[in-house]
């Protein structure tokens, strides 16, 4: 009897030893995987291919060299978060289409950006090519490319393509809310043209042509299709993410596209908005856009109007977006990289474009928060993700240390790198191929500026 008296008491203090241990081991891993992120993060290039700064700055403007009130991005927390390469939205409403004065709004917010990159040097530069974004990180200051978002800023004139090449943009959404002269709109429920018309067609080709990165989100699948029918060099969506958790949302990539992007090398950038990862958070959404749609035009204001503004404020105050959580922005990630491969995913991230996000990737400071990932087994990307920052960067255009040259002219921003990394600091062997997007043609060429 003395004996089980003194040895359960034993065993029991054992188990609970054991436990603490285990909570102990547990703790100082999580601790060590978010060094390496952070390690990770500051150490290899991140880009993010879809960040609307400058439409938030010319509706408020603030320093972003130091620290803002708002906002999802400035200086110190792209710092801490290890950004490098932020590509800028040069977002044109889709009321421009309309109004006119597309392309004078366009050139508005390309001098906003040059501006900011001029007053704060040793922050920000612009970079117009893989050369500048490779410089840039080694001179330890973060680059400025841009894209287009809405083809309206053309304004139906394909010499305009040629003027915002010379400017600078690197890709272009072919349209926004509205169907415009390019193509339909996934948000808008009249479609005009049933795919591209055949201006959009023509826009493809000089596109294509000038080495312009056509952007497929916010068209209608039946547009993308004809993008991918028509265009000669891979494409790309700057900021979408999977139907399949969102189902029958247009605004995201169905299964099937997915695949198609792949077959063409392309790469779809996932969107960390709250209503591009959850369906139940997006038509919880759905519903209250509609019912402040519906007094916008009680009150015959747009959007853009600081009245309405402040209502919509006021409106998702007293009607917060349920919570929606960094592992769902992974489970996208998961889901490419099932149909399509690692090759054909990448982060867009739409901060300062959105108007909620997930808990733990709350603004640019937050890249390195995927070490939480690796709590999931269920799929070897997710087990080697923070490795994977290496080479796949926020936009999975990571720019290498030089351009591979395939007779590409030194104008074109990415061209297809085929760099192979082995990530010995996985328990697994894992390689992974560098993105062959963008600017090659159906027989590996680099679409150049004025070649045919």
């Amino acid at each position: 009897m003395n004996y089980y008296k003194c040895i359960v008491p034993l065993l029991i203090s054992l188990l609970f030893y054991g436990c603490i241990k285990t909570a102990d081991e547990e703790q100082k891993s999580n601790e060590n995987l978010k060094m390496k992120a952070k390690e990770l993060a500051i150490n290899f290039v991140i880009i993010d291919t879809h960040i609307d700064l400058p439409y938030r700055l010319e509706e408020k403007w603030e320093d972003v060299s130091g620290k803002t009130e708002e906002g999802h991005f400035d200086y110190p927390r792209a710092i801490q978060g290890g950004l490098d390469a932020a590509f800028m939205s040069i977002y044109i409403p889709a009321k421009y289409e309309e109004i006119g004065g597309g392309k004078e709004m366009a050139d508005k917010l390309i001098k906003l950006v040059e501006g900011i990159a001029k007053d704060s040097p040793d922050k920000f530069s612009m970079a117009y090519s893989v050369a500048d974004v490779t410089a840039n990180f080694k001179k330890g200051v973060i680059s400025f490319p841009m894209g287009m978002e809405n083809g309206t800023g053309i304004e139906g004139d394909l010499k305009n393509l040629e003027y915002f090449y010379d400017k600078g943009i690197r890709y272009i959404t072919l349209c926004h809310s509205k169907n415009n002269r390019i193509c339909d709109s996934s948000y808008d429920d009249d479609p005009k043209w049933n795919g591209l018309s055949p201006f959009g067609i023509e826009v493809v080709k000089e596109m294509n042509r000038l080495g312009i990165m056509v952007d497929v989100s916010h068209i209608t699948d039946s547009s993308f299709y004809d993008v991918i029918d028509n265009s000669l060099a891979p494409v790309i969506a700057s900021h979408s993410s999977c139907r399949f958790f969102t189902p029958g949302w247009q605004r995201n990539m169905p299964d099937d596209m997915i695949k198609t992007f792949a077959e063409h090398n392309g790469v779809i950038m996932i969107n960390f908005g709250s209503s591009f990862i959850n369906g139940k958070v997006r038509e919880i959404n759905s519903k209250t856009w509609d019912e402040i749609d519906h007094w916008l035009v009680e009150h015959n204001l747009s959007f853009s109007d600081s009245e309405a503004k402040e209502y919509i404020d006021k409106y998702f105050a007293e009607h917060p977006s349920p919570k929606t959580y960094v592992s769902e922005v992974a489970d996208h990630i998961d889901h490419v990289v099932k149909l399509a491969g690692i090759d054909n995913v990448g982060f867009g991230s739409d901060f300062d474009g959105v108007r909620n996000v997930p808990e733990g990737l709350s603004d640019v400071s937050m890249y390195p928060a995927w070490h939480i990932l690796v709590d999931s087994g269920d799929a070897k990307f997710r087990a080697g993700l923070c490795g994977v920052f290496r080479h796949m960067g926020t936009a999975h255009i990571l720019v290498a240390t030089q351009p591979t040259i395939n007779g590409c002219g030194t104008r074109c921003l990415l061209c297809p790198l085929r760099t192979v990394y082995r990530l010995s600091d996985i328990t697994w062997e894992h390689t992974v191929l560098h993105s062959r997007l963008v600017l090659a043609d159906a027989a590996g060429r680099c679409s150049v500026r004025g070649s045919a």
